[in-house]
């Protein structure tokens, strides 16, 4: 895929660190989104941000979905491939390392971020995935040895079941990867705790 095709920013690294963010934004959202939070948690790194190609109500998402917490899996696996390929036509568009990138996603943005984790391993070389949930229940995770997973849910959120993030935790975990699970007492919402934790980790 040419990177024209996804609607994206790209802010170049001004750090020596050799990682690269890769922000996916929430339903509603776009490529502006999470960038100021990726220039807090991990200041000077690269930052790919690309807006979701599926409109909802005329709202951006990554993925189709059916109802709230019910998804189109066939959409899904389409979309994770086009992004798996933007993302590696990136790298060689702008020039970062393709096996230093971290996806950073909030809500259907983290959601999408591990899908990428299970549907291509190595993608990614980790991800903070902010009130994500299962979106492939019966889905098998492999080959995440060695990659490091910062999970952060809240325990009211009203959208997403504590059980859903739990079990998305097992799965990541049962595929290898080091999982970090993060509970906070908020909603749906990020909190500016959560920020530094996250900084702290990264």
């Amino acid at each position: 895929m040419e990177v024209s095709e996804f609607i994206h920013r790209f802010v170049p690294a001004s750090s020596s660190d050799h990682r690269t963010l890769l922000l996916l934004h929430g339903t509603g959202g776009d490529e502006n989104d999470l960038v100021p939070l990726g220039q807090t948690i991990l200041p000077g790194a690269a930052i790919l941000s690309p807006r979701g190609r599926v409109l909802e109500g005329g709202m951006p998402r990554f993925f189709r979905r059916f109802a709230e917490g019910v998804f189109d899996l066939d959409n899904l696996r389409e979309e994770a491939g086009l992004l798996a390929s933007f993302v590696e036509s990136s790298a060689k568009e702008f020039d970062f390392e393709p096996g230093q990138v971290i996806g950073v996603g909030f809500s259907n943005g983290a959601n999408m971020a591990h899908s990428l984790m299970g549907l291509f391993p190595g993608l990614l070389s980790g991800a903070v995935l902010i009130r994500a949930m299962t979106t492939m229940p019966e889905f098998e995770y492999r080959g995440l040895e060695g990659e490091r997973v910062f999970l952060s849910s809240g325990r009211f959120d009203p959208i997403l079941p504590n059980a859903d993030a739990e079990s998305l935790a097992r799965q990541l975990s049962t595929g290898g990867a080091d999982v970090t699970h993060h509970w906070v007492d908020a909603g749906h919402n990020l909190t500016r705790g959560e920020i530094e934790v996250i900084q702290a980790w990264i």
